[in-house]
């Protein structure tokens, strides 16, 4: 899996842990509804940091909390 992919699947497991929809995502995270949908469909190839902390914030977690998992740790390097 690449890094898109496990940003966008950390953000639906996030949300199935908490029973919210992408929209109440959305709406929590003070980010519109289509950027997150971008996000998780793959139309945003880099999604910011601010979009993340955004949606970080709006799960009511860390950026290191975000990131800490083992799926994100087991990425490999995408520059060589």
């Amino acid at each position: 899996m690449n890094t898109r992919d496990t940003v966008a699947a950390r953000i639906v497991e996030l949300c199935k842990e908490r029973h919210i929809s992408i929209n109440r995502l959305a709406e929590l995270s003070a980010v519109p509804p289509s950027t997150v949908k971008n996000v998780l469909y793959g139309r945003s190839d880099n999604p910011g940091v601010v979009t993340i902390k955004k949606i970080c914030d709006g799960l009511d977690i860390t950026l290191g909390e975000f990131f800490d998992t083992p799926a994100m740790n087991s990425l490999e390097q995408e520059i060589r």
